[in-house]
């Protein structure tokens, strides 16, 4: 059985489809999405810019400064910043003992595919420029930042960018064709991702003239041959479930070390009540266990 603090996950996404069906037809309020996440102590917060966005650094007390946690919001693209997502990977930071440095994209409608994978190749650059060796850099993100974490790894191989020690992806949203037979297995669990509601998002992402078997928006159709260690992390109620199973069976036949972690009864992107419910403090600490040599720390 799930948690007590967990449930607060739970009402989460029931609040956001209760506002999704509302009379404004809005979902609910993405800043409020920090709420579910306890403020990690002994964690500073520096506000910068890096490849032209805006980021922050966390920097927890005794992290050693020259390994870095490149870290993308979720939001479904549409959402999410560095204050809603500052705790979350400022408690992966303080697990793992490096820096996490956390950056803006830029979101759609506004901007549609490729923008943030471009975003996120840029911030990743500027990590190079500023000296930070790409063996000590490893890419993290929820959700849409989970899908990002591996697609701009990719645009950084077009550009002759040097691979990241390893990725993170949890709860990742990959599959731009909403195919996935979890969006029915799911869908009496899972009270928020149901499909008819993704493939809005996706068409948001992608734009009128998007093609969601593009590479660098669904990994599923990529070549990830050459790419370094993935940790997947997903929750076993969540509809996106099979994004993940699909992105790590995808990694595993290109020869790509990879491990799948699903969480029983738990949600989409369940880690952000870290801090506050013992399955995210699992999932955050299983994460560091898993990185931190990857890193050399």
């Amino acid at each position: 059985m799930p948690s007590a603090q967990s449930e607060a996950v739970r009402r989460h996404w029931i609040a956001a489809r209760l506002a999704l069906e509302g009379p404004d037809g809005a979902a609910a309020d993405g800043e409020s999405w920090g709420d579910l996440t306890a403020e990690p102590r002994g964690v500073d917060y520096i506000e910068t810019g890096a490849g032209g966005r805006p980021a922050m650094w966390a920097v927890p007390k005794e992290s050693v400064a020259d390994r870095v946690l490149l870290c993308m919001h979720g939001g479904g693209f549409v959402s999410g910043s560095l204050y809603t997502h500052r705790k979350l990977f400022g408690h992966l930071a303080k697990a793992t003992g490096a820096r996490a440095l956390i950056f803006d994209y830029h979101l759609a409608p506004a901007r549609t595919h490729p923008t943030q994978v471009d975003d996120a190749t840029a911030v990743y650059r500027w990590l190079l420029d500023e000296g930070i060796r790409p063996d000590h850099i490893a890419f993290t993100g929820d959700s849409a930042g989970g899908g990002l974490s591996i697609t701009a790894q990719l645009r950084a191989r077009e550009l002759g960018l040097p691979r990241p020690a390893a990725a993170m992806p949890f709860s990742p949203w990959v599959d731009m064709e909403v195919l996935g037979e979890s969006y029915d297995t799911n869908r009496d669990r899972d009270p928020f991702f149901h499909r008819e509601f993704v493939r809005q998002l996706t068409g948001t992402f992608l734009g009128e003239f998007g093609d969601p078997r593009d590479p660098l928006a669904n990994p599923l159709f990529a070549d990830l041959s050459g790419l370094g260690p993935i940790y997947i992390q997903a929750g076993g109620d969540e509809t996106l479930l099979d994004d993940a199973r699909r992105l790590a069976e995808h990694a595993r036949r290109a020869g790509v070390e990879v491990r799948l972690d699903v969480f029983p009864d738990m949600l989409h992107t369940f880690q952000m009540a870290a801090g506050r419910a013992p399955e995210a403090d699992a999932a955050i600490g299983r994460m560091a266990a898993w990185v931190r040599p990857r890193l050399g720390l």
